[in-house]
This record gives C-alpha cells, sequence and structure tokens, in this order.
C-alpha cells in the first residue's frame, strides 16, 4: 500500500468513528435539551418533544448504518442526512419560536461543532456542510416570516457564519495536521517493518555470507587453479609467490619449482631488461598487456600474451599476470603478415616482368631483323648470338617472376605426387655428393592433387638443392609424403591450414639451419644467402608462388646446427582433364591487310617491319582509341587485328569486345606477357590465338599465317 492510500484508509476510518460518535451525541442532545423547551416555552414542550424524537431516532438509525461499511462516499451521504434531519428539527422549533428573534439558532452552533468540529472533513465538504447548514437557517425564516427584523435578524446570522467560518479553518489545520500525522504514522510503521525486514535479512546474510565465505573461497581457489590462462602472482621484488597449474604446464616446470624464483626464470634473455621496466611500471600503478618470449624447463621458447595489474591484499602489494600463449597464434599472424608481403611483391615483381617483356620483345624483334635483312660478319654474328642468348635468359627469368607473381597459366592436370617426386630425384641423382644420404618415406595410398607436374618438380627440386647447400660436410635428407586429414586444434599442422583433406609432403636435411632473423625473408624474390653469381634469389620465392597457387600452404621449422624441415599442404583433388599439345607452327607471308595495338611503340615497330616485310599490308597504332576509329572505317578490308591486352585507357580485352561489336567475325591474336589473361574459357571465346611475350618474329609469322588460313575457328596458342 503506498502512503497516499494508507492516508485516505486511515481518514476514512477516523471518518466513520468521529460520525458515529457525533450521530450518538446528537441523538443524546435532542432529549436532554428538550428540559430548556419545558422551562422556556411549556406551551411548545409536547410539540417539540415529537419533532425532536424523530430527529434522535433518525441519528440513531443513521449511527446504526455508518457502521456497516467504511466508504468516503457513504459515510458523506450519512452526514448530509443527518445535517438535513437535525438542521429541519431546529428551523422547525425557531420558526414556531420566536422566528428570527428565536435563540433556538444556538442550535446550529451545536450541529456545526458536532459536524465541522469534530467529523474529519476536506476543505471542500466542510464549505459546503456550512453552507447548507445556514441554507436551512436562513431561508425559511426569509420566507415564512412576515415580521421580519433585517437588523435583528443579521446578528445571529452574522455570529453562525463567524462561526461556521471560524470551524472551517480550524478543521482545515486539523485535517493537515491529522493527514501529516497519519503519513508520520505510514511511515514510522514502514520503517519499523523495514527495520523488522533488515533485521530478518541481516540475520540471514550473516548465515548466507558465513557460508559463501567458504564457497567464495572455494570458488577462487578453482577459478585460480583451473584457469585456462596461466596465472602466476609476484611479490614487489619480482619473486614468483603463488601459480596456477596452468602456467606450470605452460613452461614445464612444477610448482615448488616455481615459487620462490625469480620472474626472470621464465623470460628469454634479449626481454629481461624490459621486464624490469614493465615491472616498475605495474608497481607505479600502470595496468600493462604486452607480448613477451618465454623459456620452457626444456629449453625451448614459447610466446606469451601477458595481463598485468598491481592488486594489494593487506598491506603488502603484489604483481598478479595472467599468461596466455599465443604460439600458435603469431605462427598464423607471421603466416598472414608473409602473405600479404608476398603478395605486395609478387604485384611488384609481376609488373617488373610486364615491362621487361616488352623490351625482351623488342630486342629479341630487332635481332631477328638484323639476321634476316643485314649482312654481317663473323664478329658482328657472334655478338648478335650473344644478345639473343642473354635475351632468352632473361626471358626464362622474367617467367620465374611470372611464376611467384601467379601471372602465368599453368597446365593443371591430376598427378600422383610420389611419382613427382621420384622423377625429381632422378634428374638430382648426379648433383648429390656420396656424403649426403637422401631417403623417401612415401605414402602408397596418396590421393591425386590436380596440379601442374613442372611446378610441382621445381617446388622438389628447390627444396633438395636447399637441403644440398645446407649440409656442406654431408648429412640426410628425408623426403616424406602422406595423406592428412586435418582437423582443427591438430599439434603438428599450422593454424592457417583449414580443415580437409590434403596431401603433405614434407623435406628434412640435417644441415646448418636457418638463423631466425632471416626465417621471414627466404621467400623474398632475389633474397639469397648464397656467394654472388651462385643464386639468383627467386628459387624459394617460386615456390611460394607455386604453393599458394595450387591453394595449398607451406609451414618451416628450422633451429640452428639441427636442420630445417619444409612441410606443404596440397589440397586432395579428384582427377581432372589433361589439356592437348601444341602443334608445330611454320612462319608464312601474306598480302592481307592487318591492324596491330600495342602501347610500346618499339613493339608496335618491330611487328609493323616483320609483318611488312612479308607483304603483309599493316595498320599500327599505340591507342586504342584511334585504333577503333582507324578499324571503323576500314573493317571490311582487315583480316587480323592484333592486340596487346595490357594497355592504359581502353585495355585489350576491352578493344576486343568494342570491335567485336563492329565486326562479329573479325579475327584476333592478341599477345601479352601475362598468360593468366586467357586462363579460362571466358578469356579466349573471342580470340583465335594468343602469343607471350617475348616472341621473335619467327614465331609471330607463324601465328599470324596459321590465324588467317584457319578455315573455322581454332584457338591457337603459342
Amino acid at each position: 500500500m503506498s502512503r497516499e492510500e494508507y492516508i485516505k484508509s486511515e481518514i476514512d476510518k477516523a471518518l466513520q468513528f468521529w460520525l458515529g460518535w457525533t450521530l450518538f451525541s446528537a441523538a443524546l442532545f435532542f432529549f436532554v435539551i428538550a428540559i430548556l423547551d419545558y422551562i422556556a416555552t411549556p406551551e411548545n414542550f409536547t410539540d417539540f418533544l415529537k419533532y425532536r424524537s424523530l430527529g434522535a431516532f433518525i441519528c440513531i438509525l443513521l449511527s446504526v448504518l455508518n457502521r456497516k461499511k467504511i466508504n468516503r462516499q457513504y459515510q458523506l451521504w450519512l452526514l448530509y442526512i443527518a445535517l438535513f434531519a437535525s438542521g429541519g428539527v431546529i428551523e422547525y422549533m425557531i420558526l414556531n419560536f420566536g422566528a428570527h428573534s428565536s435563540t433556538y439558532y444556538a442550535g446550529f452552533f451545536l450541529v456545526a461543532l458536532y459536524s465541522i468540529g469534530f467529523v474529519p472533513l476536506d476543505l471542500k465538504h466542510s464549505l459546503s456542510f456550512s453552507l447548507l447548514a445556514l441554507l436551512i437557517y436562513a431561508v425559511p425564516i426569509l420566507i415564512f416570516d412576515k415580521s421580519l427584523n433585517l437588523r435583528f435578524f443579521s446578528m445571529p446570522f452574522f455570529f453562525l457564519v463567524s462561526t461556521f467560518s471560524s470551524l472551517i479553518i480550524w478543521r482545515y489545520l486539523s485535517q493537515q495536521r491529522l493527514i501529516s500525522e497519519i503519513g508520520l504514522q505510514y511511515d514510522l510503521e514502514q520503517q519499523k517493518k523495514q527495520l523488522e525486514s533488515y533485521s530478518l535479512q541481516l540475520q540471514d546474510m550473516v548465515e548466507e555470507r558465513t557460508k559463501k565465505l567458504h564457497e567464495s573461497e572455494q570458488w577462487h581457489r578453482s577459478l585460480f587453479e583451473n584457469a585456462t590462462d596461466g596465472i602466476i602472482v609476484l611479490d614487489k621484488n619480482s619473486i614468483i609467490v603463488n601459480a596456477n597449474d596452468k602456467a606450470c604446464e605452460m613452461h614445464g616446470f612444477t610448482r615448488e619449482s616455481l615459487i620462490g624464483a625469480h620472474i626472470k626464470l621464465l623470460v628469454g634473455d634479449s626481454d629481461k631488461d624490459t621486464i624490469t621496466r614493465k615491472t616498475r611500471r605495474i608497481l607505479d600503478g600502470e595496468s600493462l598487456v604486452f607480448e613477451a618470449k618465454n623459456n620452457k624447463k626444456d629449453g625451448t621458447s614459447i610466446y606469451v600474451e601477458i595481463s598485468s595489474k598491481a592488486i594489494t591484499i593487506g598491506n603488502e602489494v603484489f604483481i598478479q599476470s595472467f599468461y596466455r600463449d599465443i604460439t600458435e597464434k603469431k605462427k598464423f599472424q607471421e603466416h598472414v603478415l608473409q602473405s600479404q608481403k608476398m603478395e605486395s611483391i609478387g604485384v611488384l615483381a609481376g609488373g617488373i616482368a610486364h615491362d621487361f617483356n616488352n623490351i625482351l620483345t623488342a630486342i629479341l624483334g630487332h635481332t631477328d631483323l638484323i639476321r634476316r635483312f643485314a649482312v654481317l660478319n663473323e664478329k658482328a654474328t657472334r655478338s648478335l648470338n650473344v644478345i639473343e642468348d642473354a635475351s632468352r635468359r632473361a626471358g626464362r627469368m622474367i617467367s620465374k617472376l611470372l611464376g611467384f607473381a601467379r601471372k602465368s597459366k599453368y597446365e593443371r592436370t591430376p598427378i600422383n605426387l610420389n611419382d613427382v617426386v621420384y622423377e625429381t630425384i632422378k634428374l638430382l641423382e648426379q648433383v648429390f655428393k656420396k656424403s649426403i644420404d637422401l631417403s623417401v618415406e612415401l605414402d602408397n595410398r596418396l590421393p591425386l592433387i590436380q596440379g601442374d607436374v613442372n611446378q610441382m618438380e621445381q617446388v622438389i627440386m628447390n627444396f633438395l638443392v636447399n637441403a644440398r647447400d645446407a649440409m656442406p660436410n654431408g648429412g640426410r635428407i628425408v623426403i616424406k609424403t602422406q595423406a592428412r586429414t586435418v582437423v582443427k586444434g591438430m599439434p603438428d599442422v599450422p593454424p592457417y591450414v583449414p580443415p580437409g583433406e590434403y596431401v603433405q609432403i614434407s623435406v628434412s636435411d640435417t644441415g646448418t639451419g636457418i638463423p631466425e632473423d632471416i626465417k621471414n625473408k627466404i621467400f623474398e624474390p632475389f633474397f639469397t644467402t648464397k656467394e654472388q653469381g651462385k643464386g639468383t634469389g627467386l628459387g624459394l620465392s617460386m615456390v611460394y608462388g607455386a604453393i599458394n597457387d595450387h591453394q595449398g600452404f607451406l609451414s618451416v621449422e628450422s633451429t640452428l646446427g639441427v636442420g630445417s624441415v619444409f612441410t606443404v599442404f596440397l589440397p586432395a583433388a579428384a582427377p581432372a582433364t589433361v589439356s592437348g599439345t601444341k602443334e608445330a607452327i611454320s612462319p608464312g607471308s601474306g598480302k592481307q591487310t592487318l591492324l596491330i595495338v600495342d602501347d610500346e611503340q618499339d613493339i608496335l615497330d618491330i611487328m609493323r617491319d616483320s609483318l611488312e616485310n612479308q607483304g603483309y599490308k599493316v595498320f599500327a597504332s599505340s591507342d586504342s582509341t584511334v585504333a577503333i576509329d582507324i578499324y571503323r572505317r576500314i573493317f571490311n578490308d582487315v583480316a587480323l587485328v592484333i592486340t596487346d591486352i595490357v594497355m592504359p585507357g581502353i585495355d585489350g580485352r576491352e578493344l576486343i569486345r568494342q570491335i567485336k561489336v563492329i565486326n562479329p567475325d573479325v579475327k584476333v591474336l592478341a599477345i601479352s606477357g601475362y598468360t593468366k589473361y586467357v586462363g579460362e574459357k571466358e578469356d579466349i571465346k573471342d580470340i583465335d590465338g594468343f602469343l607471350q611475350k617475348p616472341f621473335e618474329s619467327y614465331y609471330l609469322l607463324s601465328v599470324v599465317k596459321r590465324i588467317l588460313e584457319a578455315k573455322t575457328k581454332k584457338f591457337i596458342p603459342v
């Protein structure tokens, strides 16, 4: 019950009580004051007694009805009925004994006193009750008194008004005090109940706290001991005062070995000065989260994330640290960073390779023209041969760069990795010293992979050659293959390898190992630890690109003085179709009109010269927009369009699309340093042939001849 509801309820109870007392008193006074009738007006005594008896009876009846229920409106109705009954009796006696000069008006003083004085009415009903009583007194006199003396009548009326007004003020103040007292009583009772409730709660709390204190101790002990993170507590001198089971397990020590030891027992040598500085900062009030490389009891290292904060127990300050093993997370981050770095380098390598291919195409084209149309002496011919040979070697190096950048097209077939291992070992048998023991452990139930044989041979060959070079004094190399079903959380599988079916190949050696500071650089193009002239640094970068191109994953484990293990995970796959073989090509000549487009002016010139020397009529443009305008004017005469793929503005593929709109039957030869642009059916549906840069004039002329002579559409790759 709210405070307002409580106050209303208590006032309603008081209203019933005082109304009952007032009605009973009124009934009693009706008979008692009859004595005055006998003294003042004996002639009216009998008549007045009858009306007094009626008034007393009505008051007694109303008193009985008052006890039936407590309801404010109900009690107010009874009060107003009592007013009409008693007021009517008094007014009758006034009219029959002196009218406006009658002393019986004093009866209304009693009405005012008993009603407004004792009954707890609010201001509104006090006013209405008073007004009604005054009307009952004044109106009949004004109507029925024929000898009315207003000056004399105004005196008793004034006294009545003053009395009622005074009682209304008194009632208002009394009512406010009553409300305040009841409100205070409510507040006291509520406080008493609250105190009783608090007392019971306090008693229950003491019992509950006593129970929970024991449970809390068990909880904290359980949480401390069973936490999935290691927890170590140090004193202000960095001495270990407590450690949970996980911390002990993480570092390989028993609790007895850790407690009492200095924290430097677990910290790597490179971090010891750092941990001292961090300890000072923590004791100064900082909360720190940092990573560190910690030592295990067996001498190995783990990476941990440490969250430390100073805590006060009693009057002593301690350092509480949570240790989380993030060794696998670090490996995953390193893999992601390495992938991003290699992707960036791949973009750079691809761009460089594209530009070099254009340069080499120009060199080879011009050397071919010089050889065919110039008269050279023996010395000039030797120099020309050196230029051609150097250009071709550069072209092979560019192919490796494109392979690393994954911008070359490879022939994917279902292959058995065991067969590739055997073939690669046959190729390298003669280059291994007798002091090197090469052994294989191959899984005969190995599933097939979808891959490029040449790439896989290059991967294994690079692993073997690097292993050989890491063992100048001899050693042992083991090649191992096995089928693996990878599930999440396997301890011997890197965390970045998603679940699935894989073919795993590993190459391990007992060589010098890889220093930690260069482990993350070994797959970068042109990075090599070999002497100048003994390596290009493209071997492992090509390996990385090839494995990524096969949607595979690579991990490296190496320990100085012990050796290295390179492990590759390649997705197992169902057999796929094998592409066809290339046809032989031969140069030719003709009289047709050709349109050639290339943004490299040197390449454009060499192609135009080569084709014009064979009798073709050639239109050439280094701007795709100009080339489209030329074709729109002469498309009926153009037998073949030769276009580069990678060009600024409108590239080759968009150019092909636009000229196909003009003439859907036009024949197109595409050229590019990137074979990836013709790797899918969608790429070759609109072209009749593809020529990869760098190329010589001989190949250009041969492909042009074959395309022009073909009676049906047939894609010609070179």
